[in-house]
């Protein structure tokens, strides 16, 4: 393990399908113990999903918006002063004809190297937290993204099972999921989560925590199926600019959020459970620990 006496700083960035992340954390050691904690995150909202799954390739425009993006996160980890990090793509790359190209012209641009991951590789790393590691329950995690939802049943740090299901909010409100996706989704559900024996379900991603905020519940309490419900169908009352002006949601935030909150609540109806913790965290949280296990 490397040794080091003052804080030090690690960035992930997170290309995902309805937005891109840069978070830098500090690292240290305190009483001969390994610690993280969040220094900064920037959120840039730039929907490559729309591309992906509509076209099958990232347009001109995004790739542009992404190159700068990518440039200032550069900058940004350059003046933070970071010891290392790491970057990650997920389901919009996973699906776009022109992915490589994309990857090369950032390194070529802004000399950050990409990867673009599995949807096996993204539930590992989102549910990679020493939260999660007693030895006395079995953890299942519900991660929603803009272009995929990953569903994983870890014990003692252990998978036991994970699948990655085409189903994501920006897919939804394309009308880029069928029937038959449904079914085998549903099906997928029944066949492996039906035994919910001493098991918690974990939800993750950003609409769960903005439905879990906005539905008044308590932060660190868990949230039940009814208070999720309910928020739910405010929201559809709602008008986009009304979610905007009075509940300050942003616009790539607005048009997703039934449709991703939909999908949760599909798996809680199947799995038969009522209640979830939603613990706010997400990929770069997973990617900053396994930076850490580098040390």
């Amino acid at each position: 393990m490397r040794d080091f006496s003052k804080v030090i700083k690690y960035a992930t960035i997170d290309v995902g399908s309805n937005a891109i992340r840069l978070l830098i954390s500090n690292i240290y050691f305190h009483n001969s113990e390994l610690f993280s904690t969040k220094n900064s995150l920037v959120r840039v909202p730039i929907r490559l999903g729309q591309d992906a799954f509509k076209n099958g390739k990232i347009s001109k425009k995004n790739i542009s918006r992404l190159l700068d993006s990518m440039k200032s996160f550069k900058l940004l980890m350059k003046v933070h002063n970071v010891d290392k990090y790491l970057a990650y793509a997920t389901s919009a790359l996973r699906s776009s004809s022109n992915a490589k190209k994309i990857i090369d012209l950032i390194k070529e641009n802004s000399n950050i190297k990409i990867e673009i991951i599995s949807g096996t590789k993204e539930a590992r790393l989102i549910t990679n937290n020493p939260a999660f590691s007693t030895k006395s329950k079995t953890f299942c995690f519900i991660d929603v993204g803009g272009g995929s939802t990953e569903l994983t049943l870890i014990k003692n740090n252990i998978v036991l099972i994970s699948k990655s299901f085409k189903i994501g909010g920006v897919r939804l409100i394309n009308n880029l999921v069928d029937k038959s996706t449904w079914n085998k989704f549903g099906n997928w559900i029944e066949n492996n989560l039906s035994d919910k024996r001493n098991i918690e379900v974990v939800a993750l991603g950003g609409n769960i925590n903005k439905i879990s905020k906005l539905s008044g519940n308590k932060i660190g309490e868990p949230l039940s199926i009814n208070l999720i419900n309910s928020t739910i169908n405010d929201l559809e009352k709602m008008s986009f600019f009304n979610k905007m002006i009075t509940l300050k949601l942003n616009p790539d935030r607005v048009d997703v959020i039934v449709p991703a909150g939909k999908i949760y609540q599909f798996v809680l109806n199947k799995m038969d459970v009522k209640e979830i913790t939603v613990p706010k965290i997400g990929l770069a949280d997973g990617m900053v620990h396994e930076l850490m296990n580098e040390l």
